[in-house]
């Protein structure tokens, strides 16, 4: 049985899904089918980022929001937009700025002379795929907007909450928080996003078609022009979660994934460990690169597959563990390299 690549870690693309380990149902094949062409619509537009396209598809099989890092020009809202034209279904964008306020996304109150009564109007985060553009941009004020929205799935005004569309995902972009003009997002706050992603530079044949295609007329403006179609909506994700959900789980996994949760909080480079909501986001993506490599069941090395997306933005280093130049990527490959992998 081929153990699934890492997606997607730190500088790594893998392959695209895994070849299924067993001859899948038709349903099942079908749907694999429909998301594997979801990565080719994107790949109309987006070069070089497999890995990150990898995760983006888990996160709507989880119904879980992303947060995608990377030093600006690596396509980070690009790969967004394109994700978004491959999709049926609704789609906003907010440029986060130091002057948006909360209202700016969730909506407000508006007084209405002619009935003199006030009635609500919807912000942007009333749609299926929000766009947060460069969110640790904006001070913590409206970053903490989103708070109820990632959660609970509503807003509240005014003391009533307003239901918003399913599914719902929040991909969200942000520069290296050591960059110019960036307000760290809370721990609160990342610890509902259930991946975090990082583009890196491309490598120089990436780069070079990069620049052909644009040499060729390519815009990244015009999608259309691009060739990219929908290819999946909400219908078929929701059979897909279906799916998904029916992915079986032995006793000795679900505590090998809690193990190394734990793991994380007895680390003496960190000051805060993964929650039991990063366990739970863990088993959840864990189960969903399970089904895109074609097994009912999960096993260790899905695990250890998606630890790093799951848990890297959920952990907090120690001052002095960042002085000695150790970051969240190295505690974890020393959590993974010290607990017992079950049999």
């Amino acid at each position: 049985m081929p153990a699934p690549a890492p997606a997607p870690p730190v500088g790594a693309a893998p392959a695209p899904f895994p070849a299924p380990a067993h001859q899948p149902s038709a349903p099942s094949h079908e749907l694999r089918a429909a998301l594997a062409g979801v990565r080719s619509e994107v790949a109309k537009a987006v070069v070089g980022q497999d890995a990150a396209v990898s995760g983006l598809v888990i996160a709507l099989l989880c119904r879980g929001h992303v947060l995608l890092e990377g030093v600006p020009g690596v396509a980070k809202t690009l790969l967004v937009r394109s994700l978004s034209a491959a999709l049926d279904l609704g789609t906003k964008r907010v440029q986060f700025t130091p002057d948006l306020m909360p209202g700016d996304i969730t909506g407000s109150l508006v007084y209405d002379a002619r009935t003199a009564e006030f009635s609500f109007r919807e912000g942007p985060v009333f749609t299926n795929l929000l766009l947060a553009d460069e969110i640790n941009r904006t001070p913590p004020k409206t970053q903490a907007s989103l708070l109820e929205a990632m959660e609970e799935r509503q807003v509240s005004v005014d003391g009533t909450p307003r239901p918003l569309p399913d599914p719902f995902l929040v991909i969200a972009t942000q520069n290296p928080v050591e960059y110019e003009g960036t307000y760290p997002l809370p721990e609160a706050q990342l610890d509902r996003f259930l991946l975090k992603l990082t583009l890196p530079l491309p490598e120089r044949d990436d780069e070079v078609e990069v620049l052909a295609r644009h040499a060729a007329g390519f815009d990244p403006r015009d999608l259309a022009a691009a060739g990219i179609r929908p290819v999946a909506d909400a219908a078929l994700l929701a059979r897909a979660r279906a799916e998904v959900a029916q992915v079986q789980v032995s006793r000795e996994v679900l505590g090998y994934a809690v193990d190394v949760c734990r793991a994380t909080r007895r680390s003496p480079s960190l000051s805060l460990g993964v929650s039991p909501r990063g366990a739970t986001a863990l088993l959840a993506t864990s189960r969903a690169w399970a089904w895109l490599s074609g097994r009912g069941y999960v096993t260790p090395d899905d695990v250890k597959a998606l630890a790093h997306p799951t848990l890297r933005h959920r952990v907090q280093l120690r001052p002095e563990a960042e002085l000695e130049g150790v970051n969240a990527e190295v505690v974890l490959d020393t959590v993974l390299g010290s607990v017992p992998v079950p049999r």
